[in-house]
């Protein structure tokens, strides 16, 4: 799917900020709506339960799960009324860009699942506006929590290093992190010429566009030649979805055109696109489009599995190190400036887990011994859309092993605070328990909560 990278929608587990009052309004088995917990002067009613489940099967929920799940909000919304109590007994302040940015996330997400604002409506059974004022309220609240859970967890101390020892003396070390078999690597990589393949795509993509204009449809074209084969067997077709949802060079073309009308050719990190509008409402569009990735020729590609393979012989006898061949002939310039070490890039470490490498570069390196290099081969770069060819080094193995304090002593030290941020956590919801007036209604009361203060 060729949609732009975001960030995953999580439902947040939160009830709204109701008036105290019970409505008629009859839920799918029969119950009306009423009060199902009390904590210190909030109620939490039943439809604030049931919306939030809604929600999360709007976004993919399993339906098997949805009876565990109402055991699940009522105490995660019981616990972040005790932080928004404590957020208000601190005079903190709503974040409102980040609520607005969130509820703008929420909005998209939802109504992309579910096919549009109509649809949205629909399933919840209010209008648009109404549901952004609701979700607006929740997201506000949630801020709020979050900040008062931040000030909880800022207060527990940095473990000092002879403190971080003496956790891993009494630590019961099958309870200790277990780290799966890491790799450091190095390699040497050459990108194929974009140029002539970049043509190539183009005057294909111009040939369509005409035959279109001549009369062919699009969705048979795309079905056939489409690059984006989830959409291509629907005639190339994307459904209704907001505007962020794609490449913003994407959305720009889209939205320019006339229902019925076709793109020029629109570039973006997946590679060529046209683009015909289906249909368009406020900020969201439904479009056919047909996908074409760059393809290099065989005497491109070749030509640069020849070329490493020299490399590799010259780096073999020892007339050039690895090192110095990768500053001087690798085309990656995140890598060839530091000798072609490998980086993880959300970590920043040198030691790469399996499910971190990309499955060719995997596949290459699986039954290598420290210290060898590779054969050429074709793999991926870090985004996963750009076709490289590469040599590998493999320079380490660590094998897997249960957290070690000489070898993994950040692990173990992040581990720690985290179980100490974790236990203030529990504290801070077992004083507050204690202190706080708390009635669960006989619905709810066999619900197996994590924590026994809620049922006294």
């Amino acid at each position: 799917m060729f949609l732009r990278k975001i960030s995953a929608f999580c439902a947040v587990l939160l009830v709204l900020s109701l008036p105290v009052k019970v409505s008629a309004q009859v839920y799918k088995n029969g119950l009306i709506d009423k009060t199902v917990a009390l904590i210190g002067n909030e109620s939490i009613l039943l439809s604030q339960v049931e919306e939030q489940v809604q929600l999360m099967l709007a976004n993919g929920m399993a339906p098997t799960e949805e009876k565990t799940m109402r055991c699940k909000v009522l105490e995660q919304t019981l616990q972040q009324k005790l932080f928004l109590n404590q957020a208000r007994l601190d005079s903190l302040i709503v974040s409102s860009d980040m609520v607005e940015a969130e509820l703008q996330e929420r909005v998209d997400n939802i109504m992309y699942r579910l096919g549009g604002q109509k649809e949205v409506e629909e399933y919840f059974k209010k209008p648009l506006f109404r549901l952004k004022e609701d979700w607006r309220a929740v997201l506000g609240e949630q801020n709020l929590i979050q900040q008062a859970q931040r000030q909880i967890v800022s207060e527990v101390p940095a473990l000092t290093p002879s403190e971080v020892r003496r956790f891993y003396k009494k630590a019961d070390k099958e309870s200790l992190p277990v780290i799966s078999t890491q790799y450091r690597l190095s390699h040497i990589v050459l990108y194929p010429s974009k140029e002539e393949a970049a043509l190539a795509v183009k005057e294909r993509l111009l040939e369509f566009r005409q035959r279109i204009i001549n009369g062919e449809r699009f969705s048979s074209l795309a079905a056939l030649y489409s690059d984006d084969k989830e959409s291509a067997i629907r005639g190339g077709e994307l459904g209704m979805a907001p505007r962020n949802m794609f490449w913003p060079a994407f959305s720009d073309a889209a939205m320019s055109l006339k229902e019925g009308q076709i793109s020029q050719i629109v570039e973006t990190p997946d590679g060529y696109h046209l683009i015909q509008m289906i249909e368009k409402k406020g900020d969201m569009f439904n479009a056919r489009h047909i996908l074409l990735k760059p393809k290099y020729s065989d005497a491109e590609r070749q030509r640069c599995l020849m070329k490493l393979d020299s490399i590799r012989t010259a780096i073999l006898s020892d007339s050039i190190s690895f090192e110095l061949a990768a500053k001087t002939f690798s085309t990656d310039p995140k890598s060839s400036i530091n000798g072609g070490k490998m980086v993880e890039e959300n970590t920043g470490s040198l030691y790469f887990e399996k499910d971190q490498l990309k499955p060719s570069d995997y596949a290459m390196l699986k039954d290598m011994k420290v210290g060898e290099i590779s054969t050429s081969f074709e793999s991926l770069d870090s985004d996963g859309k750009q076709v490289i060819f590469k040599i590998i080094k493999l320079e380490e193995i660590i094998p897997s092993h249960t957290a070690d304090i000489d070898r993994d002593f950040v692990t173990i030290q992040n581990y720690a605070h985290n179980l100490a941020q974790q236990e203030a956590i529990r504290k801070f919801t077992e004083e507050k328990q204690k202190a706080t007036f708390i009635r669960i209604d006989e619905m709810f009361r066999d619900c197996p909560f994590e924590s026994k203060g809620w049922l006294k």
